[in-house]
């Protein structure tokens, strides 16, 4: 009883901290385009031998991919707008104009559900939560940014079916530097 009593203040305690900033810069000495995706799996999605991890604040280690990953590009960048793909991965983020997070965001990417190997297509919630924030470099005008975007409704995208998974949001976190803006 008491071991349980004492997870529960420490998840309670945890669950009350301010939200994390955001991974930090891709990499202070990279050169070139680079980015870094990151979904971070749900705390009652994560297998047992995680939980305790996950209680004390530790991010699950989720599926993710960098401009390393075979077949990684980005598409079209701009202030509302971020396009990154790599092969099985497909990353949208669009804005409302303002920097959060609006409808038409979207991922797909692999994930090992149930023993097998799926890809899921995932978007935000009604009500969209996250942001995108881009800054412009003043010598090149490429992009530099961070992003953090909430998906809480996910599909197979193989059949459109909708599945029951994840409990709660999923939360893609991610940066990117000196990626080519939008060409009008």
């Amino acid at each position: 009883i008491i071991i349980a009593l004492a997870l529960l203040a420490c998840f309670v305690v945890l669950r009350s901290r301010p939200e994390k900033p955001v991974m930090a810069s891709v990499s202070a000495t990279s050169r070139g385009p680079s980015f870094e995706v990151h979904v971070e799996k749900p705390l009652l999605n994560r297998p047992f031998w995680e939980l305790p991890a996950g209680l004390l604040g530790v991010p699950a280690r989720g599926p993710r991919f960098d401009q390393t990953a075979p077949g990684a590009h980005s598409g079209s960048v701009g202030p509302g707008r971020l396009e990154l793909s790599a092969d099985g991965w497909d990353l949208l983020i669009e804005t409302d104009g303002k920097g959060g997070v609006a409808s038409g965001t979207r991922l797909v990417f692999p994930i090992e559900l149930a023993e097998k190997q799926r890809r899921l297509r995932c978007r935000p919630a009604d009500r969209p939560a996250g942001y995108l924030r881009t800054t412009t470099q003043a010598e090149s005008h490429a992009l530099d940014g961070t992003f953090v975007v909430e998906l809480a409704n996910c599909e197979n995208a193989e059949t459109g079916k909708l599945i029951d998974w994840p409990s709660s949001p999923l939360t893609v976190r991610g940066s990117f530097e000196d990626l080519p803006p939008e060409l009008s």
